[in-house]
């Protein structure tokens, strides 16, 4: 995973978790809804943030990592 890919999947990540600590804000001092909904909304809100945190972990574990060198291409060396 290149440095690109790995800020998209960050970014993602950071607005799935801003959209439903919003949500779950909301739904905190909003009494129109009922029980069902609100114990379906938090269900996805949790499952959700759960995905945001794994694509936190695995952006941060690959996002450093350079590509590998494709096989038969000479590495180059540093000026000396």
């Amino acid at each position: 995973m290149g440095r690109t890919a790995a800020w998209v999947l960050r970014i993602a990540a950071l607005w799935t978790l801003w959209v439903w600590a919003v949500l779950v804000r909301n739904m905190a001092v909003d009494h129109v809804h009922s029980v069902g909904f609100r114990v379906v909304h938090l269900t996805l809100a949790v499952i959700s943030i759960l995905f945001a945190v794994a694509m936190l972990v695995i952006a941060q574990r690959l996002g450093g990592r350079r590509r590998p060198e494709a096989p038969g291409r000479p590495r180059s060396t540093p000026p000396s």
